[in-house]
């Protein structure tokens, strides 16, 4: 992935206000790249402008976005459609929120399959309960609904659905936004786990800087829209 100058702006009747401001950055395949900074100060608008999921009055004033060549930007709808999910896919930092409460959890894997795929729902079903078995989860719990998990289960849903299309590219929006320090331990053990299996890239965003160097190879601090520090994380770290 290459970012180069992004620019982001809420535009309003009355103001307009530069959330991201002409950040710069790549991440490399098999690469985990951190991004730390408060809350507020631009991380998610970035994460949502790479999938272009921006809604209004959010508008991409500047800069480019390309993945493995190409423009992302440029990209139509169908070939939005494509590229989320099989290219690039996104942990978003609350499971609860993105699940559908009325769908089982085995029904939105197998969607997955069926709407990329054309997979035949029996079978998106096996590959479902696969997908379980690779984040930890019990196969019976295909046929429950999110209220019916923990916080730590849900997140491990969500990862596994990220994880379904093998993209290269995984975004993690605080991925353990809310989990106690138990939980959040193996969460980042998990997705150590399955980076090591599947060869994904991450970007990983958190204001937990400790989760952040744990994690990452490389991490840029973000401040009012800026990237204000980027270095490898054990540097950061040491001094």
């Amino acid at each position: 992935l290459e970012v180069q100058d992004l620019s982001v702006e809420y535009v309003t009747d009355t103001r307009t206000v530069r959330a991201v401001d002409r950040v710069t950055f790549s991440v490399e395949e098999g690469e985990v790249f951190g991004l730390a900074g408060e809350s507020g100060c631009g991380k998610s608008t970035i994460a949502n402008a790479i999938l272009r999921l921006l809604r209004d009055p959010a508008v991409i004033a500047g800069g480019s976005i390309r993945f493995r060549g190409t423009d992302v930007l440029q990209l139509s709808a169908e070939e939005l459609r494509r590229f989320r999910w099989r290219q690039v896919a996104m942990v978003f930092q609350s499971a609860m929120n993105s699940l559908n409460p009325v769908m089982t959890i085995g029904d939105q894997i197998a969607d997955i399959y069926m709407a990329h795929e054309g997979t035949p729902k029996k079978q998106a079903l096996r590959r479902a309960a696969g997908l379980l078995d690779l984040v930890g989860i019990p196969h019976d719990r295909l046929r429950s609904y999110p209220h019916q998990l923990s916080g730590g289960m849900r997140q491990r849903v969500m990862i596994a659905m990220a994880t379904a299309l093998r993209p290269p590219l995984l975004i993690m929006d605080e991925p353990t936004t809310a989990l106690d320090v138990v939980v959040q331990q193996e969460i980042m053990a998990q997705i150590k786990d399955l980076q090591r299996v599947l060869g994904f890239a991450v970007l990983f965003i958190t204001h937990d800087m400790s989760l952040m160097v744990e994690l990452s190879d490389r991490m840029a601090v973000m401040y009012a829209g800026r990237f204000v520090e980027t270095a490898p994380a054990d540097i950061v770290f040491a001094k």
